[in-house]
């Protein structure tokens, strides 16, 4: 396996994260970005879907079922949601899955402001090693990374990806 992705492989995942994004069809979705990685993805796709509901965030670290393993890992972001979300169509982002843990918490803070009509799940890059049975409805990339390495993304500008 490389150790990093192309400038243009990222390029064309990006490109593929936007059309499966829009074939969703979701009407009027709220775009809500996981920090941080997913908040500049959520951005960029709000841009080039020309979403016209507010871009919105979460950080959803105390929602974590792994808090008690070892705390809380850097500073927790207030989230930026609207007051509800009920009956809302939310396009969920995040830039890797991985476990499925940081989605499972996503979802239970998004239930604490609501019941949305329905949630899709678009990240930049599934890295497989799920230990949660969630699938992501958009992918722009599929890398299979070995257990014990790790995946990072930087960015957005310039966007890199490195497996380490």
């Amino acid at each position: 396996m490389p150790s990093s992705v192309t400038d243009s492989a990222l390029a064309a995942a990006l490109e593929r994260l936007a059309a499966d994004c829009a074939a969703l069809a979701l009407p009027d979705p709220l775009l809500v970005g996981i920090e941080t990685g997913g908040v500049w993805l959520a951005r960029w796709l709000h841009e080039r879907l020309h979403a016209t509901a507010p871009l919105a965030s979460l950080d959803p670290g105390f929602y974590r079922d792994d808090l008690r393993l070892g705390g809380l890992k850097g500073q927790v972001r207030p989230s930026q949601l609207p007051p509800s979300i009920d009956d809302r169509h939310i396009l969920l982002v995040d830039d890797v899955l991985h476990t499925g843990r940081t989605v499972q918490a996503a979802l239970r803070e998004l239930f604490d402001f609501g019941r949305p009509a329905c949630v899709r799940l678009a990240v930049l890059v599934d890295r497989g090693g799920r230990e949660l049975p969630v699938c992501a409805d958009a992918v722009g990339l599929r890398l299979q990374v070995p257990a014990g390495q790790r995946l990072r993304v930087s960015g957005p500008d310039p966007l890199r990806l490195q497996v380490a």
